[in-house]
């Protein structure tokens, strides 16, 4: 089967800037308390419900989020479509485990995580792509297990063709916090919580985290 065109151009780009997109955004955490407290909570709550603890970054880019849920003491992995983003990742964290791998296929069995994590990792995702990459974290995750969503505020799609100082052919998808919240239930995950942010200097949308859960069966 022939890979979509804009799976293609979302690897190649982000196998173009992982050393300068890590150099650039590996110490972004230390600015956005927010961020992390909603980081923070996510492990909580992974950490204090009855069932497995494995939690999955997908879509970690060169893991940097991976290495601060592990420090928070999550027992933590990550998967990338790029593998130039995982060879920097394993190169910069080398005590998370690191693997090539699709959102909306992954290599994991059923309902095997407590955790799942996307940090703005599913930005270049068209509606329909979201909604089986959500599906897929429902499968993935154990019943009562929770995923975590962060992503850009708006209604728009915009396209890059420059990015961390190369030339990329990326479209990045801005989304209401209500419809990410609809396509999460649709996929049968209910919200727990939302954090919407103004964006900081360096950003132009607000930032969104959309907390959801897999019921128990």
């Amino acid at each position: 089967m022939t890979e979509a065109a804009h799976l293609t151009d979302t690897r190649r780009s982000y196998d173009t800037v992982a050393v300068d997109y890590e150099r650039l955004l590996g110490e972004q955490l230390a600015t956005t308390p927010l961020d992390r407290a909603m980081l923070a909570a996510f492990v909580e709550k992974v950490d204090t419900f009855d069932g497995p603890r494995a939690v999955g970054d997908l879509g970690c880019g060169t893991g940097r989020v991976a290495a601060h849920l592990r420090e928070l003491g999550a027992d933590v992995f990550g998967v990338d479509l790029s593998p130039g983003m995982i060879a920097v990742a394993r190169e910069t964290y080398p005590g998370v485990r690191f693997e090539v791998g699709s959102m909306t296929a992954l290599d994991l069995p059923d309902a095997s995580l407590g955790g799942a994590l996307s940090w703005y990792s599913t930005v270049h995702m068209p509606e329909a792509e979201l909604s089986a990459c959500f599906a897929e974290f429902r499968r993935v995750l154990a019943p009562g297990g929770f995923v975590l969503v962060a992503f850009k505020v708006g209604d728009e799609r915009v396209r890059l063709e420059q990015a961390y100082g190369h030339e990329v052919a990326l479209d990045v998808y801005r989304w209401s916090p209500d419809r990410i919240a609809e396509l999460l239930a649709a996929a049968g995950l209910v919200e727990a919580a939302r954090l919407v942010r103004e964006p900081d200097p360096v950003e132009s949308t607000p930032q969104a985290f959309l907390l959801a859960r897999r019921p128990r069966d």
